[in-house]
């Protein structure tokens, strides 16, 4: 059993996809960032930067926070959605740190800006709208001649699916990335997706 403690978030829904995809069984633990639940002593012991999601593996007694590490976990544990051999393996890998490192801080700098600053900044909005639509751009071209981003589906789309799944809520538009747009109606409609897509 995984105790998953996690909130209503892009990253949040990488590890319930996971999970479902996987098929272990998790209890969930709502953490209510916009009550700053993630700042209570006891999640602090669990994940130190009050971040979601976090996991604990009852079984091993692991505790792994930081969304792409519970994704090697969980991938790990199950043999699933992490090629074994090396080359396969690390372009996986390469992908999951570019949704890391690019897709989740650009287009989470994109929400912000957009959505929910107090004050628009014009000069913020275009730099990050900028940004994620070469993104866009970078994983449409990657995705011309793979059905999935690294061909076979893997942790790579976990990850990046719930972030390419707002795109409409930050007023943008696939129609001039068809392969993405593709992508992104086919991984919408794995039912362990939906699944995880609703939790908490």
């Amino acid at each position: 059993m995984i105790d998953l403690y996690t909130f209503t978030t892009p990253n949040g829904r990488k590890a319930s996809i996971m999970l479902e995809e996987v098929e272990l069984p998790y209890n969930v633990h709502k953490i209510d960032i916009t009550k700053q639940e993630q700042f209570a002593p006891e999640y602090i012991a669990i994940n130190p930067n009050s971040k979601i999601p976090a996991i604990v593996d009852q079984e091993t007694d692991i505790k792994v926070f930081e969304s792409g590490a519970i994704l090697i976990y969980l991938a790990e544990k199950t043999a699933k959605l992490l090629p074994t051999d090396k080359k396969d393996r690390f372009q996986v890998l390469e992908w999951l740190m570019f949704q890391m490192a690019g897709v989740g801080p650009m287009f989470g700098q994109l929400n912000h800006f957009k959505r929910f600053a107090p004050e628009k900044i014009p000069y913020a909005i275009e730099r990050y709208e900028k940004e994620t639509l070469r993104i866009y751009s970078v994983l449409d071209q990657q995705l011309a001649n793979n059905e999935f981003i690294c061909g076979d589906y893997s942790i790579a789309d976990v990850a990046t699916y719930p972030w390419m799944a707002i795109y409409q809520m930050q007023g943008l538009t696939l129609d001039n990335h068809p392969n993405l747009k593709r992508w992104v109606e086919t991984v919408g409609q794995r039912p362990a997706v939906q699944r995880g897509m609703l939790v908490p």
